[in-house]
């Protein structure tokens, strides 16, 4: 039988693990519709990424270009050209208006991506950091890209942070979600 110092002494304890176990679970709002409208929507630039951009018979014009920091490129003749936010049908467009002013008659140009920018994985896994994006990925395959799950991984869900309009939203998905260049992905030790 345990003495009245002792039970409150444990009462006061599972008071204070519920509490904390309530706390961590109501700290997380439900996902922002626009977390995952964004993998339906076509792909937008971002600094990180590299375009191929093909110039049709101007060979001296055809070439891979990095989208810098700041969201340009850097296109000969033309100087900068936004690209971050844009479709490749967009910054085709921006690019071709600017080759009109002087330089090309009827300028027919391509752009698509070269080179996804990376993602990022931190936490319970094998090796946290930089990793190249390949089109498909899901959180599962990133985490094996990382090296797999450490002993303390907790292996039903993880958090990931993106970029969706200009706003930063994080949402806990299962480990078949898919991820997107530039999400940051997160897997938090287990409770138990």
């Amino acid at each position: 039988m345990l003495s009245t110092g002792k039970r409150q002494a444990l009462r006061a304890l599972i008071i204070t693990l519920v509490a904390c176990i309530a706390a961590s679970c109501s700290t997380y709002k439900p996902l922002n519709p626009a977390f995952h409208k964004v993998l339906s929507q076509p792909y937008t630039f971002d600094s990180g990424d590299v375009l191929r951009v093909t110039v049709f018979d101007q060979d001296n014009l055809t070439n891979t270009y990095a989208v810098n920091k700041g969201g340009y490129l850097s296109f000969p003749l033309i100087g900068s050209v936004v690209a971050r936010g844009l479709t490749s049908r967009e910054v085709e467009a921006r690019i071709a208006s600017g080759l009109k002013k002087g330089f090309l008659r009827d300028p027919d140009v391509s752009v698509e991506i070269d080179t996804y920018r990376p993602f990022y994985i931190m936490g319970e896994v094998g090796t946290g950091g930089q990793y190249t994006y390949v089109p498909g990925m899901t959180v599962q395959n990133a985490i094996a890209i990382a090296g797999g799950f450490s002993a303390r991984a907790e292996q039903e869900s993880a958090d990931i942070t993106r970029h969706v309009n200009g706003e930063v939203i994080t949402g806990r998905v299962p480990m078949s979600d898919p991820i997107l260049p530039g999400d940051t992905i997160y897997v938090r030790e287990r409770l138990l």
